[in-house]
């Protein structure tokens, strides 16, 4: 294995993994159940890949039909159903899911054990002789996973903590096809063949970025006001 090939693959996961666990910085998870968490999204690419397998054998589309069913079925649901099955039943049943921003940090590092192997594989050994694969998949695909990975969560602490049972019903269905179009969506534009797409490619990851980063800081400004609230009852 190439070691300099094994350091670009895992760089983009660690500085993401580094970043979610540093701002969850006042109720923070505890270290066990974050890198349980991880090597279970990990795992997730056994069954991920048998399924896609399956999937993809029984694909009756051709040309542009068969990029779409590629993106959403065969890529898009299949492994954001896989992430989020570890996070439902792991950390969401435990005590530590007990803020709106621990779906986020958890669903970013399932979504984070899911990228790493599939970044190894593409980069050490599919695409070793291809220098600008580590560089692109660094730049747009590994922070995509976390992109989803953070819809994904924030959904699942919207159905866990409110108690109004017909919104957390929806809220809990939102979670699995909300990241499931957003992960579709980014495959296709690269797998359609269609040039125009490619021009919304950019905006489109520019555009789940600012979506998702306003996700994630409406949860830890709740989490810091959670404690400051708990520190003055004590």
């Amino acid at each position: 294995m190439d070691t300099r090939l094994f350091v670009i693959a895992v760089t983009p996961v660690i500085a993401i993994i580094l970043a979610i666990y540093l701002s969850d910085g006042y109720d923070r998870e505890p270290a066990k159940l974050l890198i349980l968490t991880y090597l279970l999204g990990a795992l997730t690419v056994i069954p991920i890949l048998i399924v896609e397998e399956f999937l993809l054998s029984i694909n009756i589309f051709t040309g542009t039909l068969s990029a779409m069913y590629t993106a959403f079925i065969v890529a898009g649901f299949t492994e954001e159903y896989f992430k989020r099955l570890v996070i439902l039943k792991v950390p969401y049943k435990t005590q530590y899911f007990n803020e709106k921003l621990d779906g986020i940090v958890y669903g970013i590092f399932s979504s984070m054990g899911f990228a790493t192997v599939e970044n190894i594989v593409y980069v050490v050994y599919r695409y070793a002789n291809n220098p600008h694969v580590g560089l692109y998949r660094g730049v747009f695909s590994v922070p995509a996973h976390a992109v989803f990975g953070i819809t994904m969560g924030y959904y699942l602490s919207l159905a866990k903590f409110d108690t109004n049972r017909d919104r957390a019903k929806i809220n809990m269905r939102r979670s699995l096809y909300m990241p499931i179009l957003m992960h579709g969506t980014f495959n296709f534009i690269l797998m359609s063949g269609i040039p125009q797409l490619g021009f919304l490619f950019v905006p489109y990851v520019i555009y789940l970025w600012w979506l998702n980063q306003r996700k994630l800081s409406k949860f830890i400004y709740d989490s810091k006001n959670r404690r400051i609230d708990i520190s003055r009852e004590e």
